[in-house]
């Protein structure tokens, strides 16, 4: 017999189903032995009596024993019907039970929300953690918005492409992770902490119109709603300006609400939008929370922030770039960042989205001519040698006729979070890290063994 879905049973009254899946609950009330059986689809309950087959071994089941169970799909009496599920209109007649695998007690209970169970023993634990029903839904969720996203830029002529996760270190914001190489004796790959190069390079290359669902690598020191890894939505378009860009992604993030999250009202449409100097000036935060409800928790109050300065003054007072070393400045601001003047004044093309008081995405119009990222890495105090050995590469691309592009990059768990109501980035990741950035499920970060070091040139001081 083929297998059915538990979910579907709600509409097979009178049938005869083979089911898979997990012990939910067990209860016995006198001779009569009622078991939830569960699969990622649902929930159904199923009575035993001494006279069933199968009561014997039902007698033996504990939560989480994975089971087959063959039965006959009958309407629950009036007084019986459990309006809180989908099936509670129905239950099993079992016909046939078939034990497949015994489980241990599981370290805590599965049937609640997991919220009042530690975090860490709950990530130690994550494949039985994401067995209870709120993690499966955010898991389905996360799906829905990822496909959704997909069909969405697929429609609009976007490509997906791959970047690759062994790259180079280069100087870009945050501390990258390093790879070791075992060929090339004291050099090293950098894992990426977003795609920016390969995706100008892409435009470089005549893609036009590209995205990814990218996995990036920060090694950050620990704080705040962060992980080591985590997932963007990368994004770049040519011939394009600052409100195309915005434009599209704003209707993208509208319809994923429409679609995915209906309950949920947006606030304002199309999004406010702020200079950064307004945002600062009246909320003092560049991700300023708009709701004028904040106690309603199904309210979106999106907007764009924009007119960031390009530079700020590092502490040993010298300038460091505010967003990203690869933004344009605004056009009326090209001359200055040529001749490296008026450096406090030159406000870039850089936008990002907030939701909420969470920035969820950011990106900006790029310079597209060697010399225009060239006089950013000098404003930066790097003198020609450094800028050619780490960013020779997109100096030399862009000599060979790049389009002018731009683009953005989400916080795709950020978005999910918010979607989902959930307090952190950790509840709609499927195996997070600890906010000290431990695997505890792994036991990693772990040592290696002294042949690996060896083959990897590597020796530990203690």
């Amino acid at each position: 017999m083929q297998r059915t879905h538990i979910g579907d049973i709600k509409d097979l009254v009178g049938q005869s189903v083979d089911l898979y899946g997990w012990v939910h609950t067990r209860r016995d009330h006198g001779k009569l032995i009622f078991i939830d059986i569960r699969d990622r689809s649902g929930i159904a309950q199923v009575v035993f009596t001494p006279k069933t087959p199968g009561y014997e071994s039902a007698s033996q089941l504990r939560s989480e024993w994975v089971i087959r169970l063959k039965g006959k799909v009958n309407a629950r009496p009036e007084k019986m019907i459990n309006p809180d599920i989908p099936t509670g209109k129905v239950e099993i007649e079992p016909l046939e039970l078939e034990i497949l695998n015994k489980a241990e007690t599981p370290p805590f209970p599965i049937d609640t929300d997991g919220k009042e169970i530690g975090e860490e023993h709950r990530m130690k634990y994550r494949y039985l953690d994401l067995r209870r029903e709120r993690m499966a839904r955010n898991m389905m969720m996360r799906h829905r918005l990822v496909k959704f996203i997909r069909d969405h830029l697929d429609g609009q002529g976007f490509l997906e492409i791959e970047t690759p996760i062994l790259t180079k270190s280069t100087p870009e914001g945050a501390r990258d992770y390093v790879v070791p190489s075992r060929l090339y004796n004291g050099k090293f790959f950098a894992l990426p902490q977003s795609p920016q190069q390969y995706k100008q390079l892409l435009m470089v290359a005549g893609m036009e119109k590209y995205f990814q669902i990218a996995r990036c690598f920060r090694d950050e020191d620990t704080r705040g709603d962060r992980q080591p890894e985590f997932t963007q939505l990368d994004l770049e378009m040519s011939f394009v300006e600052r409100e195309d860009v915005m434009r599209l992604n704003e209707e993208l993030l509208i319809s994923i609400v429409k679609t995915l999250a209906p309950e949920k009202k947006i606030q304002e449409v199309p999004f406010p939008r702020l200079s950064y100097k307004e945002a600062m000036e009246k909320y003092g935060t560049d991700r300023p929370d708009l709701r004028k409800d904040k106690d309603d928790q199904n309210l979106l109050a999106f907007c764009w922030v924009i007119d960031f300065p390009f530079f700020e003054k590092t502490d040993g007072g010298g300038w460091t770039f505010t967003h990203n070393p690869f933004s344009a400045p605004k056009p009326e601001f090209m001359q200055d960042l040529l001749n490296g003047t008026n450096v406090g004044q030159i406000i870039t093309s850089q936008y990002d989205v907030a939701l909420n008081g969470s920035e969820i995405g950011g990106g900006s119009i790029r310079n597209h001519t060697p010399e225009g990222l060239r006089a950013v890495f000098r404003i930066m105090g790097f003198d020609d040698e450094r800028i050619e050995r780490n960013f020779g590469h997109m100096l030399q691309a862009f000599s060979f006729g790049a389009p002018p592009h731009g683009g953005i990059a989400w916080g795709l768990d950020r978005l999910m979070t918010l979607l989902t109501d959930e307090p952190n980035i950790r509840e709609v990741i499927a195996f997070p890290k600890t906010g000290d950035a431990r695997d505890l499920l792994m036991e990693s970060p772990s040592e290696l063994e002294g042949k690996q070091l060896k083959e990897l040139h590597l020796k530990i001081e203690k």
